[in-house]
């Protein structure tokens, strides 16, 4: 197995000349003096910096690629010939009862007042990247008409244009922040929410106060990491003044702006932009504590976490603190996660990958129950994108993962509705969509079904959203099939023992069955005839 990928990729939009490629180094084995590229070394030589990164940004999500040793496709699910959990009280399981299309998918999440949600799954973080930007609108009109949570990433308001600040240096204005949370809210009608998230510029800004004083928003979510990157959240931008004006707004910016050279070499052509990069956060106990009780006194009725594939140090104080804290939902992101932005090398080649990450939260979350403290919900990310995988997460960490978060997976369908609606505008529908019909109306399953409901409001409903509502129907449907076939009819009766190892390294690591071993004791019980 290759676990390894380096100096080459379609992300960086680079290739190897030779076919014969050296593993570790991922060179060419022969390197020709006078080879016209176009590997990431020779790209490096005279673009520099900018090979550390995915492109063309603001066109792209990027997700690591790098294959670990073990990952969720390990893990099989248990199919059984009779039984029926989680049925209404009263109600035997038979063919007539159990039936698949009335398995109940929803979820909620919360310590003591709880969101409930029509999916066991909502967005990532769409913050600052210009790809959740000028996809808002499709994104989060999406995730309301859906029934999910919205996650609105950090560093929205430090890079709004619009963006006034008062003589405390707090926001006193963020157009843009108020447009994101007013699109959503113009059609949420009660399942999930929209939460915003925090970083430490965000909170020197003050963007705590802002949403709560005048959205009255319940919720915030603090941030720790992600699974994408162990440095803070980070933009190009492609111009030297608003460069200069973000770093004045306390961002660190490289190459430094209003260094001469720099400015020179912009002007020149040379460099083409500048990134905005947050600052690294540092956790303690005692501050973390101070500051959930901080903005419980501002009004939040509701605190999450977002945190990333640390170290199993970092894990254990994100579960503990969290459980101390009473934390509504704590969102555990494993690599290689997944966005338009992170440094590649890093995303392919740092932090736990996610299914070692789940495992060993399961592990701390039962060390700590068993000491008698309660665990906060928890809600696993890092590159997951279909209703197996949905089933997979919840059975690995039941009883204590209520959700599961979804990065790309839940873009692309936003970005595909809205190229739809331009490919109708302008007659050039490809191949692909064109074979389903050339309206709107045949190309989309459930355009009717939204219709109906919506009537006129329709109008404000972009194709994006609708692409959004149409993927988590399939994702619902599929996961009822899954559910019914593991006889489950509720989400709270899903259980590990649902799930199998299909390797014995897998079954160590995850502390599931080998599946030589899954109900051998049931299987031999029966073979005995007792």
């Amino acid at each position: 197995m290759n676990l390894q990928k380096p100096n080459a990729n379609d992300a960086t939009r680079t290739f190897n000349r030779s076919k014969s490629v050296v593993p570790g180094s991922g060179l060419c084995s022969r390197c020709v003096d006078g080879c016209k590229g176009n590997c990431e070394v020779f790209k490096a030589s005279f673009r520099g910096r900018e090979v550390l990164y995915p492109g063309p940004y603001g066109e792209v999500t990027a997700g690591g690629d790098k294959d670990y040793p073990v990952d969720y496709s390990h893990l099989n699910i248990q199919g059984y010939a009779l039984g029926a959990k989680g049925l209404p009280e009263g109600i035997e399981g038979n063919p007539d009862t159990a039936k698949f299309p009335d398995v109940e998918v929803n979820t909620e999440y919360g310590w003591d007042i709880k969101v409930g949600m029509k999916l066991p799954v909502f967005t990532g973080a769409l913050g600052s990247t210009e790809i959740a930007g000028k996809n808002w609108e499709h994104f989060a009109i999406g995730a309301a008409i859906s029934g999910i949570t919205l996650v609105c990433g950090e560093n929205v308001c430090g890079i709004d244009p619009g963006l006034e600040i008062d003589s405390k240096g707090k926001i006193k204005k963020s157009p843009d922040m108020d447009r994101r949370i007013e699109t959503y809210k113009k059609f949420h009608e009660g399942y999930g929410e929209i939460l915003v998230q925090m970083n430490v510029e965000d909170t020197r800004l003050g963007v705590a106060e802002y949403v709560r004083k005048k959205h009255n928003l319940e919720t915030i979510e603090l941030k720790w990491g992600q699974g994408a990157k162990c440095i803070g959240g980070e933009i190009k931008v492609r111009s030297l003044e608003r460069a200069v004006e973000l770093k004045k707004r306390g961002y660190i910016v490289t190459p430094d702006p209003t260094v001469h050279a720099h400015q020179q070499a912009f002007k020149d052509g040379a460099i083409k932009e500048f990134e905005r990069h947050s600052r690294l956060g540092f956790v303690s106990e005692e501050a973390f504590i101070a500051e959930v009780s901080r903005l419980r006194d501002i009004g939040f009725k509701r605190i999450t976490l977002k945190t990333g594939a640390y170290s199993m140090r970092e894990l254990a104080m994100a579960i503990r603190y969290s459980s101390q804290a009473k934390i509504d939902l704590l969102t555990v992101d494993g690599a290689p996660g997944g966005t338009g932005m992170s440094p590649w090398r890093m995303m392919e080649e740092w932090g736990i990958p996610t299914f070692y990450l789940q495992s060993l939260t399961y592990e701390f979350c039962e060390k700590l129950s068993g000491k008698g403290m309660r665990v906060p919900d928890i809600a696993i990310a890092g590159g997951f994108s279909s209703e197996d995988h949905l089933f997979k997460v919840l059975a690995l960490g039941a009883p204590y993962v209520k959700a599961v978060c979804m990065g790309r997976a839940l873009m692309i369908p936003g970005m595909v509705g809205k190229n739809i609606s331009s490919w109708i505008k302008n007659g050039n529908l490809p191949k692909t969509v064109s074979e389903f019909g050339k309206t709107e109306k045949e190309i989309f399953v459930c355009y009717e079904e939204l219709l109906d409901k919506y009537g006129t409001d329709m109008k404000d409903i972009p194709l994006g959203a609708v692409g959004i509502y149409t993927f988590t129907r399939k994702i619902k449907v599929g996961l009822q099939q899954l559910m019914a076939g593991s006889r489950n009819f509720r989400l709270s009766t899903i259980s590990r023992k649902d799930v199998m190892a299909l390797t014995e390294e897998a079954a160590k690591i995850s502390g599931i069955p080998y599946v030589m071993d899954a109900y051998r004791e049931e299987a031999e019980s029966i073979l005995d005839g007792k």
